[in-house]
């Protein structure tokens, strides 16, 4: 079963939701800004690279890289650098092809960001093409499902005053859902405030998480968990800059509550380094930077130091969402999903059956392969309106 073509998508959908927002005094002349409060890039579109792996038996299969900005330079590599590799290869030869790919441009240096998110995609597409052709869901081949209800928070209220963003989270309670992430990172004093006012809305047994998108220094970050550990707030995310790994080692060893970090992690080389150094209490791995087949060893390697995984999930679309169902039904220490709400509608007008998310638990794909079907009609009409 040979690969036979390989095709990209890169998708930039202006009609779908501005993720956490719109955004405050930035111009509107370009579809990329720096967000003031969080330093990074972000795009006014929904944008993401979908792949489609073709064998010389007709199955096929989709794999997604998550690719927030810049979904066409994602699909370069796999164009360009990748193609005439993968073009005869026995498409079962995962783990084989992940290897070979990430040795490719390793001694370049190019062991991380686009490079590991062209890998990610293309190792999706693999694992969806064998789970067709064995006629079993992926999360079989992994070793079988733990669960097939999910648990999930709510990631974002994305609104600007107190009282807009107790109204929707009050709205997510209502909906049966009993965790809710807030991003924040505006300060110690003010995140905590808003901790404050959502945990009296919300009452005490109502889970809480904090996104604080790595804007604070060791100093800064203990001093705000120590305020949020008597708001009983379930962990603090990304408190510290990425590459500082003994600083947030050092919040965790300072902080009762838990540490989370690893969205912007994609080996399990980086992952060893962190685990090691016992950096964080739960890790977040994003399928669409991973892949399944490296986040299947980054879970393994860290069940073995008792740590558990909440997998990251931002603005994939169908094909990461469904990947990252697969492999967190078959991990014994999945600890939470993270749920977009409006990314999700997008992410199923793309698709041919819906994802379901629905008092607060993902319904695990139960179809061959990931048990989703893009429409691919419906695909090739939007990239000519893109």
């Amino acid at each position: 079963m040979n690969i036979k073509s390989v095709e990209v998508f890169p998708l930039k959908i202006k009609t779908g939701p501005v993720y956490l927002g719109s955004p405050v005094g930035v111009s509107n002349e370009s579809d990329y800004y720096i967000r003031p409060e969080y330093r990074s890039i972000y795009s006014r579109n929904l944008e993401t690279l979908l792949v489609k792996i073709t064998t010389d038996s007709g199955i096929y299969g989709w794999g997604e890289a998550l690719a927030p900005v810049g979904p066409e330079i994602t699909g370069e590599i796999i164009e360009r650098l990748f193609t005439s590799f993968l073009i005869g290869q026995d498409a079962r030869d995962i783990d084989v092809i992940w290897n070979r790919l990430y040795d490719s441009m390793r001694e370049r240096g190019y062991f991380s960001g686009f490079m590991m998110d062209a890998i990610s995609a293309v190792d999706v597409a693999l694992w969806d093409i064998l789970g067709k052709s064995v006629g079993l869901p992926v999360y079989r081949l992994l070793g079988g499902a733990y669960r097939r209800k999910l648990p999930a928070y709510v990631s974002g209220i994305p609104k600007t005053t107190k009282e807009e963003r107790i109204e929707l989270a009050l709205e997510w309670k209502a909906k049966g859902f009993t965790a809710i992430k807030l991003h924040l990172g505006f300060g110690v004093h003010e995140d905590a405030e808003i901790a404050a006012y959502m945990r009296e809305a919300l009452g005490p047994r109502f889970r809480l998480m904090i996104d604080a998108h790595w804007q604070y220094s060791v100093s800064e970050a203990i001093q705000l968990g120590r305020k949020l550990e008597k708001l009983d707030i379930d962990f603090l995310e990304a408190p510290t800059a990425p590459e500082d790994i003994e600083g947030t080692a050092e919040v965790s060893r300072a902080l009762d509550m838990a540490v989370a970090i690893g969205e912007a992690k994609r080996t399990r080389y980086q992952f060893k380094d962190r685990l090691l150094k016992r950096a964080a209490d739960i890790y977040q791995p994003d399928i669409g930077r991973t892949g399944i087949t490296e986040a299947k060893k980054i879970a393994n390697m860290a069940e073995a130091f008792n740590i558990p995984i909440a997998p990251h999930l931002s603005v994939g679309q169908g094909i990461c969402v469904a990947a990252t169902l697969h492999l967190s039904a078959a991990i014994p220490n999945l600890y939470i999903l993270e749920y977009q709400p409006s990314v999700l509608n997008v992410v199923n007008s793309l698709l041919i059956h819906p994802i379901v998310c629905e008092q607060g638990h993902y319904m695990l794909p139960e179809g061959p392969g990931l048990g989703v079907e893009i429409d691919e009609k419906q695909l090739r009409a939007l990239i000519q309106s893109c």
